[in-house]
């Protein structure tokens, strides 16, 4: 399934036009390969990326060289959907992995809220979702310690991935770097291995390679003050199970 679909269905229920609508943005799928710039700082905004396969980020540069990363962008999210908007870049987007992304014009995106309220719905319901992370991660970077941090940051993924069927059991792809966790979280890469380190050893989580598996969800979320609620994923119109419950399938352990 086309992931935008799948994400925006979390959101409302989409007739079978506005999902036609949808997937006819993805007919021109583009490779990009990993750690490449997709917009720099100061380009002008002429589209808007969609991201079908891989991760991408959302980030800025200090004239000192550190980099802080501000957002994550997993199949399904549209990279700043609005910012056409705009005249210019405000800051840059890159992919982490090798990645396949759609560019949508400007005017396809207003085209698509004016035909389609149904999907224009969606897309406010996910503007305000990307909002209410930004607020998270602001709370995470001023008032949680670093075990929270890397802790909320996986809870986090783990439940963004799962709306879009990225996910087995409690198993999902992590491919972000310890650098990266570091320009996520605010902390040195020495002690964003050490807080991956910790979180092995009280058994919450096991990480083999890039794939990241979540041992005690329940006490993962606890220890890392992680409440979903922010994501906003109650809708059930995608089936009877809400996506912010564990598993049925795996219970922690």
């Amino acid at each position: 399934m086309n992931p935008l679909v799948r994400k925006l269905s979390n959101y409302v229920d989409l007739p079978e036009g506005d999902r036609t609508a949808l997937d006819a943005l993805v007919q021109k799928p583009k490779a990009v390969a990993a750690h490449t710039d997709l917009v720099h700082e100061g380009d002008p905004t002429d589209g808007v990326y969609l991201i079908l396969t891989g991760w991408a980020c959302r980030y800025k540069i200090l004239s000192d060289g550190q980099r802080q990363i501000m957002a994550y962008f997993v199949p399904g999210d549209l990279c700043d959907q609005r910012i056409f908007i705009l005249k210019r870049m405000d800051h840059c987007i890159g992919t982490i992995t090798p990645a396949t992304v759609a560019v949508i014009a400007a005017e396809t995106m207003i085209d698509l809220t004016d035909r389609y309220p149904q999907i224009a719905r969606a897309l406010w319901w996910s503007t305000l979702v990307d909002e209410a992370i930004t607020r998270e991660w602001t709370v995470n970077l001023g008032q949680r310690d670093a075990f929270e941090r890397v802790g909320h940051l996986v809870c986090e993924m783990f439940v963004r991935l799962r709306a879009v069927g990225l996910t087995e059991g409690l198993s999902f792809d992590f491919p972000v770097t310890q650098g990266e966790v570091a320009d996520t979280t605010g902390l040195t890469p020495v002690h964003t291995n050490r807080m991956l380190q910790a979180l092995r050893a009280e058994g919450l989580i096991t990480l083999k390679g890039h794939r990241l598996t979540i041992l005690d969800l329940d006490r993962l979320a606890s220890l890392s003050l992680f409440n979903p609620s922010y994501l906003h994923l109650e809708h059930e119109g995608n089936g009877s199970r809400k996506w912010i419950d564990r598993p049925r399938d795996q219970s922690p352990g």
